[in-house]
């Protein structure tokens, strides 16, 4: 099965723009309706920030990308590994993944959330003592992990692709040819991603409910979307042992053609989830729905717009990264370094904020830019390092 030639453009510039989305995600939780500060322990905050300002338009912005954009950051993490792990032995594969994933875990996971949640340990304890801070961050809030769960997810699955991947060769090859054969059919190609979706995530959410967390120490992780993320990891590996970029996303597909559209049906399909809640939660409160159909059609709703949406993002940057740009070529290189350290910028901005007399959408913009503009310019000085380069 032929592959990618090498990294293409409109994905890098894909997954960049995701790392985007999620320090706007993360400087929007603080500004949410829905936002409440536990300061028994700031780990059962919805944020480790939490402002007196709030906004409607933040809860649906916020919503809208949990739906979609970390499935969709696994299915990219999945395109390029068999190309990445036939270019290397298996133990150079695993030791690549050790220094490019689980080291910056570590310090991403350890350091640097230590840093940005001493304004929690303040707001929670009125106390400035660092020892204090470190004390209470490994014991009461249990080594919180922020955003980098996300990589050692990540490393997890790559090692668990590199230990199977001689046994499973042949299945991928044929797993892929049915990918290809499908290609030429946008209904066929969004019946099968939908139909992947739901078995992926909604036995699993009615057997242990939403928003499920679980971990030790900084593994945390989604512990209703993880078989979601696998699942999507595994199906990036298998689209990526195609030629994707003239196959199923080739600009002369129909499904590519047609970005615009899907771009209006994710939209409307996040719409009709953001509406149906309050619909259906009313009939199961009037017992004219049982709670089982109730969750069951908003979960399919749900599972529709994460489909619509991945597919919506995938075509439309397809369709439109034509050429290169000097700017988004930096933001693409600096990605990684983006996510690993904006964690610290948001949540001191959101502090630092917390008494000024703005709206909730003007402390996001700048809390945003802050966080995003900050964490870009270390990652640029930190890529200057050969080291850092190699790795990173």
């Amino acid at each position: 099965m032929k592959k990618e030639a090498s990294r293409t453009l409109w994905v890098d510039y894909l997954r960049s723009f995701i790392t985007v989305l999620v320090v706007a995600h993360h400087s929007s939780l603080a500004y949410t309706t829905f936002a409440k500060f536990d300061s028994t322990a700031y780990i059962n905050s919805t944020h480790p920030i939490v402002d007196s300002e709030r906004s409607v338009g933040l809860d649906i912005f916020e919503n809208f990308n949990d739906v979609f954009f970390m499935t969709l950051m696994f299915f990219i993490a999945g395109l390029f590994l068999i190309r990445s792990i036939e270019k290397k032995s298996i133990a150079v594969f695993v030791q690549d993944r050790i220094y490019r994933l689980f080291i910056p875990f570590i310090i991403g996971g350890t350091l640097l959330n230590l840093l940005a949640h001493f304004p929690s340990f303040y707001i929670a304890t009125g106390n400035t003592d660092v020892s204090a801070h470190i004390l209470d961050f490994f014991t009461v809030e249990r080594w919180p992990v922020g955003p980098p769960w996300f990589i050692w997810v990540l490393f997890l699955f790559n090692i668990l692709f590199a230990v199977t991947y001689t046994s499973m060769k042949r299945v991928f090859g044929r797993l892929s040819g049915m990918i290809n054969r499908i290609s030429g059919s946008p209904f066929h190609f969004f019946v099968f991603w939908f139909s992947l979706t739901f078995l992926l995530y909604v036995p699993v959410v009615f057997l242990i409910g939403a928003g499920t967390w679980t971990g030790f120490g900084p593994f945390d992780l989604q512990l209703d979307r993880i078989l979601l993320y696998f699942g999507y990891f595994m199906f990036g590996v298998t689209v990526g042992n195609t030629t994707f970029s003239e196959g199923i996303f080739s600009t002369k597909s129909i499904l590519v053609k047609y970005w615009w559209l899907w771009m209006i049906v994710c939209v409307s399909v996040y719409a009709i989830l953001t509406v149906i809640s309050g619909y259906l939660t009313d009939l199961v409160k009037a017992g004219t729905l049982s709670g089982f159909y109730g969750y069951l059609i908003y979960f399919s709703v749900y599972v529709a717009s994460c489909t619509c949406s991945c597919i919506a993002f995938l075509t439309t940057f397809r369709a439109l990264v034509n050429s290169e740009n000097s700017w988004w070529n930096s933001l693409s290189r600096n990605a990684y370094l983006i996510y690993l350290l904006h964690y610290p910028f948001v949540i001191w901005s959101q502090f630092l904020l917390m008494d000024a007399d703005f709206h909730a959408v003007v402390k996001f913009a700048i809390v945003f830019l802050v966080a995003l503009s900050g964490s870009w310019t270390v990652g640029i000085l930190i890529r200057k390092s050969k080291i850092a380069r190699k790795y990173l």
